[in-house]
């Protein structure tokens, strides 16, 4: 753009404090969540007959949860802009605690399903952390800062499942306390040092009935033209992503026999992939490309993943799975900041809470049916499926985007 808007110095100095308190809170957000992953098939083996129904348990754990996540995360988001961002990431860290807790006292298939919908009705926590940097960050700076984001959840990322494989050694359900501890750790944090970031005059003065419905705002937020676009072709990457996570364990498991301290590293080669993208890549490619072509680029190199994990269960071949790991976690993290930056760009600062609540509800639509149709796909047509279907949705996701998404995104202001 012109260097003019570059010369502005109207935006406030970043809050150090709040700036120190969000990338801690993502970090251990991230080291909380992937915790937890290496051993979730582990946990439900005593509860099931077979590999078969042991599979379409774990995918519907994934689903359950994205379907409170879709219920309760436009509240959240809605109330964030009346009340502040403080109180209500709170309240998110201290549901995610008691979650993961509930989940590992288990003891009946169903106490695990009540964790997860525990976990899934508080789970507004990373659209709130989305929400809070948009407040603290000047909109110019915010896809850089959302990258900032993705390698802090990416060192989380890589820590988290590597702890929680060598905490399995001392039992499956231990990385689940673990997370629950870690969690509780940053709500306690919260408590301590984190600011206010949304300003009384930034708020909004009333909530309505109809901002608390997920629907009603769902239906709002793809009313909206340039929103619109953007949302479809995010649920079109969203998809197969959610099948992708929830089915990953139980491939590796299936296919080549590993144990939790395996799938650990395993998740943790997304999380490197985050933190060299985003210190070596994303300087490079915000000098060079729009936020749109950079997405784009994300959403290319998550279709050659996706093939080079089909082709490694159909050869049997876990190189090809670690390879496919490598690129997804090279896509996933440019698409994600530069999704979000263009996001936070198209809308009044007031409405960040809300828009980023809708867009958690889009993603959590998305990891509701990604999960249930990528199990079904995996049971019934074989462990390649699910990545196929990754490769099919994502390059119509990608015709979608160049054909469709225009150029430049203008604030829209609901009313």
């Amino acid at each position: 753009m012109s260097s003019s808007s570059n010369t502005n110095h109207s935006s406030p100095p970043i809050d150090k404090k709040a700036l120190f308190f969000g990338l801690l809170a993502v970090f251990l957000c991230g080291v909380g969540f992937t915790i937890i992953s290496p051993v979730v098939p582990f946990l439900i083996q005593p509860y099931v007959h077979n590999a078969a129904d042991q599979a379409t348990m774990v995918t519907l754990l994934m689903a359950i949860y994205a379907a409170c996540v879709f219920l309760a995360a436009p509240a959240i988001g809605a109330l964030s802009d009346r009340f502040g961002r403080r109180p209500l990431l709170l309240l998110c860290l201290l549901g995610s605690a008691i979650g993961y807790a509930v989940f590992g006292i288990g003891g009946a298939l169903w106490v695990l399903f009540v964790g997860r919908i525990i976990e899934g009705i508080t789970g507004g926590s990373i659209g709130m952390l989305f929400a809070y940097f948009a407040d603290i960050t000047p909109r110019e700076q915010r896809t850089r800062y959302f990258g900032w984001v993705g390698a802090m959840a990416g060192v989380g990322t890589i820590l988290g499942p590597v702890i929680g494989g060598l905490l399995a050694h001392y039992g499956y359900a231990v990385p689940m306390f673990a997370g629950a501890a870690v969690t509780l750790l940053t709500f306690l944090l919260g408590l301590v040092i984190m600011p206010e970031t949304l300003k009384s005059e930034q708020r909004l003065k009333k909530i309505t009935a109809a901002r608390l419905n997920p629907f009603i705002q769902l239906g709002s937020v793809l009313s909206v033209k340039p929103l619109q676009r953007l949302f479809i072709t995010a649920f079109l990457l969203w998809l197969p992503n959610g099948s992708f996570q929830s089915i990953l364990p139980q491939f590796t498991i299936d296919g080549f026999g590993w144990q939790p301290t395996a799938i650990g590293v395993m998740f943790s080669i997304i999380g490197v992939q985050d933190i060299l993208s985003q210190a070596l890549l994303m300087p490079v490619l915000l000098k060079k490309l729009t936020d749109s072509k950079i997405a784009m680029l994300g959403m290319i190199a998550e279709m050659v993943a996706y093939l080079l994990i089909a082709l490694s269960a159909i050869f049997a071949y876990y190189p090809l799975l670690i390879a496919g790991l490598f690129v997804f976690g090279f896509g996933d993290s440019i698409f994600g900041p530069s999704f979000n930056g263009m996001l936070s760009k198209s809308v009044d600062d007031h409405e960040q809470g809300r828009i980023q609540g809708g867009s958690q509800s889009i993603q959590a639509l998305a990891r509701i049916g990604g999960p249930v149709v990528g199990g079904q796909l995996y049971v019934w047509l074989g462990h390649a499926a699910p990545a196929f279907m990754g490769v099919i949705l994502i390059g119509i996701a990608i015709v979608f985007l160049y054909v469709r998404l225009p150029i430049g995104f203008k604030k829209i202001s609901w009313r």
